[in-house]
């Protein structure tokens, strides 16, 4: 078996971004990289691949020593997409979904 060398400054950052950037917000800032390669990172770290069992909106990564929270992960994305999160709320519309009774319309023939 091959020994291979896991030095932080030896490993490439988009393959091993937990060995180089510690937050999503450390990605969102490092200069090193372009817009789609921190994209990557944090959509990769975003997957539910590293969700914690018992916690979803947790990602544990694999080299970090402590896990990360997804809105903080999803936060960093909307600020690379430059959304300023002054969004107004999705206004509501489309028609209502009622339920069919039919016995209502047996009753309406019986009156």
């Amino acid at each position: 078996m091959t020994n291979v060398n896991t030095n932080p400054g030896t490993l490439n950052p988009l393959f091993h971004p937990a060995a180089h950037y510690d937050s999503p917000t450390e990605v969102l800032n490092a200069k090193d990289l372009s817009a789609p390669e921190k994209r990557i990172i944090l959509s990769s770290w975003a997957s539910d691949m590293y969700a914690v069992e018992s916690c979803p909106a947790m990602r544990e990564i694999p080299g970090m020593s402590h896990t990360v929270r997804l809105v903080d992960i999803l936060g960093a994305l909307r600020k690379l997409d430059g959304d300023n999160d002054n969004d107004d709320p999705p206004r509501g519309g489309g028609v209502p979904m009622r339920l069919r009774r039919p016995w209502a319309a047996a009753e309406r023939q019986a009156a």
